[in-house]
């Protein structure tokens, strides 16, 4: 391993939020250095699906941070290698009418924040989607949904100019007056730097906690099948509209909807479960086969189709559902990129920009204090 010289920054993580601060905080002019216990892209952002939704936010500042991700990614494809970018819209579906009567009201909120959002009646779902099942109340298309290979993307996202450091656990921080973060420690030694951004994914608790500062992130565990390569089957990522309550929700109970959409290479990928199981890594045949039920209430053909494999992810979950963005008060020299649960691909880019804009001490392009790391301390005293 090349040695481990000074840098600007040091971003902890080389998943996609990671990558995505390194991407945007090297193209300010500083220079960075990229640490991971693993491999790139080796913990959340590779058991992912690569999804850039606008369709399950409501109106808020994590829509506002995905709509400039949504931006900020369709520059990227045009500049960057190729990460399998597709612009493929989503498509949400009721089953009720209660069902479609809670979308279209969810869907006017979203368009008069910016969001394009069309309601497709029943009759005309099967042009959106041939092979969906005709027991459906009707839909919303999201035409600004997009999709990208997440690891491909962390990657890419690496070629800016940083050094990049695998296999490098960082046990502590190097602190000086006033207990400013001066750099890390690590299992290869130290490394100076002027600020340091913890991007550890579920990880970034234990990060936080090597500053003595508190971050609530937990793992969420989250599977996903994988079918066997078809003809195009599926044109959009299409979901059950129970999918954003199962988000949004709580429960440490298992809970699951189907989130079916096709890939580049033919197969067709079947999401999603959530439960909090700590990081229990075992694949429980049950909730297997209650995603596969609830892709086939979708699309009956997948019946007939085989599922080659299954993997599993833990995402990193806060309670309020906001990731955590910006620098740490209690720890001067400390920054967060972390918590965004599954959708740390989507608001990626806007996460690295809103962090290379507060390292260069330039103003954020909308308002960052939601995100900010004291926030659950203010609720808890």
């Amino acid at each position: 391993m090349s040695e481990l010289r000074p840098s600007d920054v040091v971003v902890i993580g080389a998943g996609v939020v990671g990558a995505a601060c390194a991407h945007y905080a090297a193209r300010a002019g500083l220079s960075v250095t990229v640490l991971d216990r693993g491999p790139v892209a080796g913990g959340t952002t590779g058991a992912g699906e690569g999804n850039l939704l606008v369709s399950d936010k409501q109106p808020g500042p994590e829509l506002a941070l995905a709509l400039l991700s949504l931006r900020l990614w369709a520059e990227l494809a045009e500049n960057e290698h190729d990460f399998e970018y597709e612009r493929k819209g989503g498509l949400i579906v009721a089953r009720t009418d209660a069902e479609a009567s809670a979308m279209a009201a969810t869907a006017a909120t979203q368009r008069a924040r910016g969001v394009t959002a069309h309601a497709v009646d029943t009759a005309d779902l099967p042009s959106y989607e041939p092979h969906l099942s005709p027991d459906l109340a009707g839909g919303t298309h999201y035409p600004q949904d997009a999709q990208v290979q997440p690891a491909l993307a962390a990657a890419a996202l690496l070629r800016s100019g940083v050094r990049l450091h695998t296999g490098v656990t960082v046990t502590g921080f190097r602190r000086g007056r006033d207990d400013r973060v001066l750099g890390v420690r690590t299992s290869h030694g130290e490394l100076a730097a002027g600020a340091v951004v913890n991007a550890a994914g579920t990880w970034s608790g234990a990060v936080a906690a090597l500053a003595g500062v508190s971050l609530p992130i937990l793992p969420r565990r989250g599977f996903v099948l994988v079918t066997e390569p078809l003809p195009p089957m599926v044109r959009h990522k299409v979901y059950a509209a129970t999918y954003s309550g199962d988000v949004a929700g709580d429960d440490a109970d298992l809970a699951s909807s189907a989130v079916v959409e096709g890939t580049p290479a033919g197969t067709i990928l079947i999401g999603a479960s959530r439960e909090r199981v700590g990081f229990d890594r075992s694949f429980p045949i049950p909730v297997l086969r209650r995603l596969a039920a609830q892709a086939i209430e979708l699309f009956p053909f997948l019946a007939g189709v085989s599922v080659l494999r299954a993997y599993r992810g833990f995402r990193p979950y806060c309670p309020d559902h906001l990731p955590v963005i910006g620098q740490d008060p209690r720890v001067p020299g400390l920054w967060h990129a972390c918590g965004h649960e599954g959708a740390g691909v989507g608001l990626a880019p806007a996460t690295g920009h809103l962090i290379a804009r507060g390292l260069t001490g330039k103003d954020p392009e909308f308002d960052p204090t939601p995100f900010a790391p004291t926030r659950f301390a203010e609720v808890s005293s």
